[in-house]
């Protein structure tokens, strides 16, 4: 090994035996992730404005969520890596900035071609937030850094989750571009307040591009337990995105008929499961990482239950979706407790692999709802639910067996 790579080894090791860094900084880095995570969801509710303003077709409308998502893809593959090899906080205020500059973009798109080359970009970049999740890992000792991830990523998930409701908010004050200017102002925001007060850490490791990538694949080749909890992490998000996707569908029918706002702010009971992360997370630092797997799974089933008998009663649905969001975020922080501890040089290469795989089965999972919504409606959707969350359960065992 040459002497630069013993030097980032040390740092590395240095930073690792931190103890969890100041709750005020773990809480700047969680409102600056959900920031960041919100650009991906803004388009949501404002289809039809964009479409009418941009005399766009619904289809060609919908391009903008899809756009996103494709960007925030791309941007797990190719940057996230660069973590290991660059300043984090230098790489996470660059992007960053880059997002705040492309959601001003979108606020002024003049065409529907500029707006969804913006919103790739705005994806790419937006995967700053991942950056911030590994930063907050390394920042922490191996007793607290359940705790830390937890409360980073907790930004990341109530990002998501709000974003819908604020932009439609935002959009009935303005227009359908007052969403995009406000978070691209938030965004700068950001971008200045990490750029002074996030901790630099030594540098990981010492690789070309390429050759970054190509260890970023031999990590899932090297590494089981990161092949375990990766399939853990796509089938648990598969189950969970099954629910999301068709639950839509469910409540703006019979027996429900609710409109657009009334399903935006029922979805927004799943912040009790971003809520729970925490204790799961505490958990977990004190040795019961399995269990608390263990225990996630089988709530994702037991939750896929509930939401069987949920097709005609509204508390069995509510209660159904409380437990899936539970179980999702568990596993998720569990999984990520899990791979941040194999290799602390390789964090952001763990991430990227990890994430990519996850958000693969997320997206999956909200394909196969649409295909089994067409067929068979509610029903079809906890089947195929259930199945995923079953084949998660079947995991855990495995992996506990080993």
């Amino acid at each position: 090994m040459t002497q630069t790579g013993l030097h980032h080894l040390s740092g590395a090791a240095l930073a690792d035996e931190r103890t969890t860094p100041r709750r005020s900084l773990l809480l700047l880095m969680a409102v600056a992730t959900g920031l960041s995570c919100a650009g991906n969801y803004v388009a949501q509710p404002l289809l039809d404005l964009v479409a009418h303003d941009l005399g766009l077709g619904g289809a060609s409308a919908g391009l903008v969520v899809t756009a996103a998502q494709a960007g925030y893809a791309l941007g797990l593959m190719l940057l996230i890596p660069l973590g290991d090899v660059l300043d984090r906080r230098r790489l996470a205020v660059t992007l960053f900035s880059a997002t705040a500059a492309l959601l001003a973009v979108s606020a002024v798109a003049p065409s529907g071609p500029v707006l969804l080359v913006s919103t790739v970009l705005t994806g790419v970049t937006s995967v700053g937030a991942q950056v911030l999740v590994a930063h907050a890992a390394a920042l922490a000792g191996a007793a607290t850094r359940g705790r830390a991830v937890a409360t980073v990523m907790a930004g990341v998930l109530l990002g998501g989750l709000l974003a819908r409701t604020a932009a439609g908010g935002l959009a009935g004050l303005g227009s359908w571009r007052t969403p995009y200017a406000v978070l691209a102002v938030l965004m700068a925001g950001a971008a200045v307040t990490l750029h002074r007060v996030l901790p630099r850490l030594a540098v990981t490791a010492d690789l070309a591009y390429g050759a970054l990538l190509r260890s970023t694949l031999a990590l899932l080749r090297d590494e089981p337990a990161l092949r375990r909890r990766a399939l853990l992490g796509a089938l648990s998000f598969a189950s969970y995105s099954v629910q999301l996707t068709s639950l839509t569908f469910l409540l703006a029918r019979a027996p429900y008929g609710w409109s657009t706002a009334g399903i935006g702010l029922f979805s927004l009971i799943g912040a009790v499961g971003v809520l729970t992360m925490t204790f799961a997370a505490r958990l977990g630092d004190r040795g019961h990482v399995q269990k608390v797997t263990g225990s996630a799974t089988v709530l994702l089933l037991t939750g896929w239950l509930l939401l069987t008998a949920g097709a005609h009663h509204l508390v069995w649905l509510a209660a159904g979706v409380v437990a899936l969001n539970i179980g999702q975020q568990a596993v998720l922080n569990t999984s990520q407790q899990v791979i941040y501890a194999l290799r602390p040089e390789a964090r952001n290469r763990m991430n990227s692999a990890f994430s990519t795989v996850f958000f693969l089965g997320g997206a999956l999972g909200s394909a196969l709802a649409t295909l089994v919504w067409a067929m068979a409606g509610w029903t079809g959707a906890a089947i195929a639910g259930t199945a995923l969350a079953a084949a998660t359960v079947l995991v855990w065992l495995h992996e506990r067996s080993r």
